[in-house]
């Protein structure tokens, strides 16, 4: 292994010193609650009655207080395809736990919402806070202090993320998290794109769309894009709260049971009662968070981390911001190249070695803290290698030490991009971001005038009326967090995408979102100060030639500066009310900015 990479060590010692007092505060906070806290220790004989009320043949165990007890989380629902295969996993993890003398119980159960059945949609303006709701529901259910150790189910876009943060504030206890796997490989991603581009050109109808995207997303697991869902699990092993090489096997699998029960036996080993106490707050430090960055640029990860790795990691009393992960991302390569970035799927990147692979050659070239303490061993090296069943046994193999499909992998030495897929943008405009490992380096800049809208249907509007049919920067603005809950805006993107392959230059900036799945279209998003708060796309007009340059970190509006400041700011269209908007009014009104995380439960708490 060579020595860490000194633009990493650099990265991480800033970002140690920054969190210096806040991080003490948390572990002091995790101290305190392993010792004094909350715990069966502390409970009354009526509260641990109510505990162990219902808990069968595991309510000896749990009356004589000496087995330890896992509390589960989980995000399960039958409608959201990745979390189905969950349904019965609580009874299989009790039946593992008592494999090892302990108990398990479910704690509780958190919202798990399917951006793909609301993308586009007006319940989309719930997403991004839905990570608070079950941030806050993960406390609900383990302030019960009922449990020595935890497990979390959960796998997709805000669920991940809101069951860390949830967690963190319980650091006390050791926990694993426990995934469920991708769906089968279904239509290929190219085809499904034709389709798209061809129903926004009004050249394929409505029953073609469907039969493609049912194509697509077919059968119980995750979707095999490499959007936000699947970049959680890449943090997860980045960060080593995985068993290793669990992420990318499928549901159903007998690989798939044997990897869950070997997480719930490892839990069971790390509590608080034996010798190896490992505790989330613990294995959750600055070099996890700056691994989790890396393994974001490394493989072209999806643009919504940019948000919530800032979140995740204040619940940790860790402080990053993105000019971090700008400074990273110019000597991370990209090593992996999955769809949206490259044409197979996840299922592919996992037979051509996967997130093995990826830890591998990350440590291996000093791009990735090794020491850190994770969940199965002694240092991240452990969670490079293969899972596989031997004669009915589990067992791990190193990480092959070449890649098995070097279209969808390759090593450092070799990589797709000599530099990360981000970049941060600044200038007159704001601070934003852009993801860069789809788009081809012709299209880093583009320089052209602006078309402003308040909302994205209006976008759509304007394309079909042939008003876009130029070079245009497209600006959709009071997207922010305050203003809508910033939403995703995935919808645009087979429009745009459209406008650029009749030959146009095409740019998308807006203080909202964009999907893990967006691509090829330059896109300069999350831009703060959002609009709604007075922040300068506000300022923008109709016609304004507006410069994107991710080559030089640029966003600026080409306009006389006495003129630009002098401009009066445009007013933000009323809240909507409807699909339960109004109930997440406080969020909206209180949030902090995106590059914070979005978040007005964190701000409110001042983490």
């Amino acid at each position: 292994m060579m020595a860490l990479h000194p633009v990493v060590a650099k990265v991480t010692d800033r970002v140690v010193a920054r969190s210096q007092g806040s991080r003490a505060a948390y572990l002091a906070l995790i101290d305190r609650a392993r010792d004094t806290g909350v715990n069966r220790d502390a409970l009354s004989c009526g509260n641990l009655a109510h505990g162990f009320a219902a808990a069968g043949e595991d309510k000896a165990a749990l009356r004589g207080d000496r087995a330890l007890n896992i509390g589960i989380v989980t995000a399960y629902n039958d409608m959201l395809s990745a979390h189905q295969p969950y349904g019965r996993y609580p009874e299989q993890i009790k039946l593992f736990a008592r494999e090892v003398g302990a108990t398990a119980q479910v704690a509780g159960g958190v919202p798990a919402m399917c951006d793909g059945v609301t993308q586009g949609q007006s319940s989309m303006e719930l997403s991004l806070f839905s990570r608070d709701t079950i941030a806050m529901g993960t406390a609900v259910a383990l302030s019960h202090g009922m449990f020595e150790a935890a497990v979390l189910l959960g796998i997709c876009d805000k669920i991940v993320p809101g069951l860390l943060i949830g967690a963190l504030r319980f650091g006390h206890l050791p926990t694993i998290l426990i995934p469920a796997g991708p769906m089968p490989t279904g239509l290929p991603n190219k085809e499904k794109v034709r389709i798209r581009q061809l129903y926004a050109e009004g050249k394929a109808g409505r029953d073609e769309l469907l039969e493609s995207e049912s194509a697509s997303y077919h059968a119980p697991g995750t979707c095999t894009f490499y959007g936000t869902a699947n970049s959680n699990q890449m943090m997860m092993d980045m960060m080593g709260l995985h068993m290793p090489g669990a992420s990318f096997v499928p549901p159903g699998m007998k690989l798939r049971q044997k990897l869950t029960r070997a997480a719930v036996h490892r839990v069971a080993a790390i509590g608080w009662d034996g010798a190896d106490y490992r505790p989330l707050g613990v294995c959750i430090d600055e070099k996890a968070i700056i691994n989790a960055i890396v393994g974001l640029l490394a493989t072209g990860g999806s643009t919504n981390h940019v948000i919530h790795l800032p979140a995740i990691a204040r619940a940790a009393g860790v402080q990053i911001d993105w000019d971090d992960m700008d400074e990273l991302s110019r000597v991370v390569p990209l090593i992996a190249s999955i769809y949206p970035n490259g044409s197979g799927d996840v299922n592919g990147f996992a037979a051509a070695g996967g997130m093995p692979y990826v830890l591998r050659e990350l440590i291996g070239a000093g791009l990735a803290h090794g020491d850190i303490r994770t969940v199965y061993g002694t240092s991240l090296a452990e969670g490079a290698q293969q899972p596989v069943i031997e004669n009915e046994a589990l067992v791990w193999h190193p990480a092959s030490a070449a890649s098995g499909d070097e279209t969808m992998l390759r090593p450092v030495a070799a990589p797709f991009q000599p530099e990360g897929g981000f970049r941060l943008l600044t200038g007159n405009l704001g601070r934003g971001t852009i993801k860069v490992s789809a788009v081809v380096r012709a299209r880093w800049t583009i320089e052209a005038p602006c078309r402003v809208f308040c909302d994205q249907n209006a976008v759509l509007t304007a394309f079909k009326a042939g008003e876009l049919d130029l070079d245009v920067v497209v600006v959709v603005r009071f997207q922010g967090p305050g203003a809508n809950g910033m939403p995703e805006l995935h919808k645009l993107t087979p429009s745009l995408g459209v406008l650029q392959d009749r030959g146009f230059k095409v740019a998308l900036v807006t203080d909202g979102r964009m999907s893990g799945a967006s691509g090829k279209v330059p896109a300069a998003i999350h831009i703060s100060p959002e609009a709604k708060t007075g922040g300068p796309l506000a300022r923008l007009r109709d016609g304004d030639v507006v410069r994107v340059c991710a080559e030089t970190g640029s966003l600026e509006a080409l306009v006389d500066p006495a003129d630009w400041s002098a401009r009066a700011l445009a007013q933000a269209p009323s809240e909507e009310m409807g699909v339960g908007r109004e109930l997440f009014a406080l969020m909206r009104h209180y949030t902090d900015p995106a590059e914070r995380g979005g978040s007005a439960m964190l701000a409110a708490a001042g983490l």
